[in-house]
């Protein structure tokens, strides 16, 4: 894989006790001789499954490569959590061939393919599809979820959630940005909660899309991995609730870059940055440093009010110059005021 190649990643959805862990738990058993990386984001499980991956981690899949992110909802927690994360990922010494997030079970899943079109990212990964996992025997029903009151407990403890989405909006919105569903425990189920089950899908559904039947996680991985949906251009295809929402809108972001001569106070240079996220609402600052007097770049990485440095290598040959990458809403770039605050 070359440098230029978009790594896959695929997002998969689901309620709470609907088999995401278990259905990740079989994808890192069965690797189809790829290396992969988890994300986890079950807020208020996701100790539980993420100590479940990490037994479960191999040469495929190492312990590092499976992350657990707790702060709620990634799609509400991107320039904090998410961005980071994946960045560090790509950053690895064996960058992995796929990456699996398993989102909180009451996240919605459009916002977080909007995530992908930040402009620290867009370039380097692509959502390979949507997996929206179903209780077979639960939706039958009209439940849903195995376990509404632990759902509902859990969208509780989470205060990035909208509360007063009904569950069966979140359902709903999770198969119409699907392009696979898996009826999971579909040998509770039996054929006609099957058949129950896919009869309520496909009335959701915006699109026709292939509904598999899954009992304890086992499908075949050339199944789940490998649709190249490249999601994150389909979006208009995939109807939500909160189309139009103010809340969970991440694609209006701009990018604007700063290149200063050597810099003679690099703690100077750091407190600048911290000036920016708090005053323009600045997200992120990405970019090297050449400070007067050291033969090294020191490379920066900020989120929001929180700057990390470290000298990564010599310049050598390299023509010392300082660059940063400023990224922030559309309407919070300000190119003067950046460069006035940075330039001190």
């Amino acid at each position: 894989m070359t440098d230029l190649t978009k790594v896959p990643v695929t997002v998969i959805t689901g309620f709470l006790g609907s088999g995401k862990t278990t259905l990740i738990r079989h994808l890192m058993q069965n690797p189809q001789g790829k290396r992969l990386a988890v994300l986890v984001n079950e807020f208020g499980t996701v100790g539980v499954d993420g100590e479940i991956l990490k037994s479960c981690a191999d040469a495929n899949c190492p312990v590092e490569n499976i992350v657990e992110l707790a702060n709620g909802c990634i799609c509400c927690t991107v320039a904090e959590d998410f961005i980071p994360t994946i960045e560090a990922l790509m950053a690895m010494p064996q960058r992995p061939d796929h990456i699996l997030i398993e989102t909180s079970g009451l996240a919605l899943p459009k916002p977080l393919l909007k995530a992908f079109d930040w402009p620290a990212i867009r370039s380097r990964i692509t959502v390979d599809g949507v997996v929206a996992l179903a209780d077979a025997e639960a939706v039958a029903a009209g439940r849903f979820a195995s376990d509404v009151a632990a759902v509902e407990a859990q969208r509780a403890a989470d205060d990035s959630l909208d509360h007063e989405t009904p569950l069966s909006e979140v359902f709903e919105d999770q198969i119409a940005c699907a392009d696979l569903v898996l009826l999971t425990k579909a040998d509770l189920a039996g054929e006609a909660g099957l058949a129950a089950a896919r009869g309520v899908i496909e009335a959701e559904a915006p699109r026709k899309l292939p509904i598999l039947p899954v009992s304890e996680g086992v499908v075949d991985p050339r199944v789940v991995l490998g649709l190249n949906a490249a999601a994150e251009d389909d979006l208009a295809a995939r109807p939500s609730h909160h189309d139009g929402h103010d809340d969970h809108e991440h694609d209006d972001f701009d990018t604007v870059v700063i290149e200063l001569g050597e810099v003679a106070d690099p703690e100077a240079l750091q407190a600048a940055i911290i000036r920016l996220a708090r005053e323009q609402d600045i997200l992120r600052v990405k970019g090297y440093v050449a400070v007067a007097g050291k033969p090294m770049r020191m490379l920066v990485q900020a989120v929001g009010a929180r700057v990390r440095t470290q000298y990564d290598r010599p310049w050598g040959d390299t023509p010392r110059a300082t660059r940063l990458v400023v990224i922030a809403e559309h309407d919070k770039v300000n190119e003067a005021a950046i460069r006035t605050v940075l330039e001190g």
